[in-house]
């Protein structure tokens, strides 16, 4: 993740209760094309890749670069999470310098329906609240994609705009900063 200032990248592994999400190494680029190339996780991405352009393009460790976890569950890539910052040229932003870390996530299919989105998600953005407290954190998935708009509301993003992007309505939500109480 660009900007991330004085915290150290990669930052431990973050364990939970089934999955480990780590940096990325070697032995995941062979997932990381099977996620590339999956019809069903590019669905609302703009669709898959072509696997031999994936098998040329890839590097030999993929995904190696802030912000970005794999999802390891029991010692093989499952999925990623990343935080990144949301490109100010895009619509959807609710910080005056357009900056806002943006939660992204892809899960291969075989992972999907057993709540490792949720909990990989939880990790990851309790990994960021505490290395950034002070910073939102938005997120923004087609309308069509109700899976990501349950979770979402799962992971307490309250919606702030809807748009059209990419020829497909867009819903943009943001998760504010834990303040502490007292």
């Amino acid at each position: 993740m660009a900007e991330l200032g004085s915290v150290t990248w990669p930052p431990a592994p973050i364990r939970t209760e089934r999955l480990v999400l780590r940096q990325s190494e070697a032995r995941d680029r062979a997932a990381f094309i099977e996620l590339f190339a999956s019809p069903e996780v590019g669905t609302y991405l703009g669709g898959p890749r072509p696997r031999d352009e994936l098998e040329r393009a890839v590097p030999e460790v993929p995904g190696r670069r802030p912000g970005v976890f794999v999802i390891d569950l029991d010692g093989a890539l499952i999925g990623t999470v990343s935080l990144d910052r949301r490109d100010a040229e895009r619509p959807g932003h609710v910080r005056p310098d357009a900056r806002e870390a943006e939660l992204g996530y892809m899960l291969l299919p075989k992972a999907w329906g057993r709540g490792y989105t949720t909990e990989a998600c939880s990790a990851a953005l309790d990994w960021f609240a505490d290395v950034r407290p002070d910073e939102p954190v938005v997120l923004c998935t087609q309308t069509a994609n109700t899976c990501s708009m349950r979770l979402a509301a799962k992971l307490g993003f309250t919606e702030v705009e809807r748009f059209e992007e990419y020829g497909a309505e867009q819903w943009f939500g943001a998760r504010s900063p834990v303040t502490p109480s007292g």
